[in-house]
């Protein structure tokens, strides 16, 4: 089941047409379905021990990443703006896609290369910080082994 709201921001006439433009196509093509709508109510009503879990484990993983990547000289991550990843800067060694097979295959480690979020260039992983704390955790551990050895 999906719904989602979008925010849009900047300068008054550009938010007015892009607005337009986003009425239509969620009316076209987006529309929630049936039991999605009903459901609603209920989803909004439990929203809040959602958000306190997933602000705790967010908030848990990021705390440890910091900690676990202060000694790496070459691995760092960029700043957050909000969210629920987290970016790193990695090595070039490869494409970003291969890296993340290469960490799945050999690790279990699973992470997004850099062009699922539109980076340009490789050189960039992706970590989801939902993911349960002591999975990170052992995640985090394997990802910084990998890229000593």
């Amino acid at each position: 089941m999906k719904i989602a709201w979008t925010a849009v921001s900047g300068p008054k006439a550009l938010v007015q047409s892009a607005v337009e433009r986003l009425e239509i196509i969620a009316d076209t093509y987006l529309s929630p379905s049936t039991p999605v709508q009903l459901a609603s109510p209920k989803f909004l009503a439990l929203r809040h021990g959602l958000q306190a879990q997933l602000q705790h484990r967010i908030s848990a993983n990021l705390s440890l990443l910091d900690s676990a990547m202060r000694e790496s000289k070459l691995l760092s991550r960029l700043n957050r703006e909000g969210g629920w990843y987290a970016i790193l800067r990695i090595p070039v060694t490869q494409t970003d896609e291969a890296l993340a097979i290469a960490l799945l295959q050999h690790c279990s480690v699973l992470v997004h290369p850099g062009h699922f979020f539109n980076f340009s260039q490789d050189g960039f992983i992706v970590l989801s910080l939902i993911t349960l704390e002591d999975q990170f955790r052992e995640g985090v551990r394997r990802l910084l082994e990998f890229f000593i050895v």
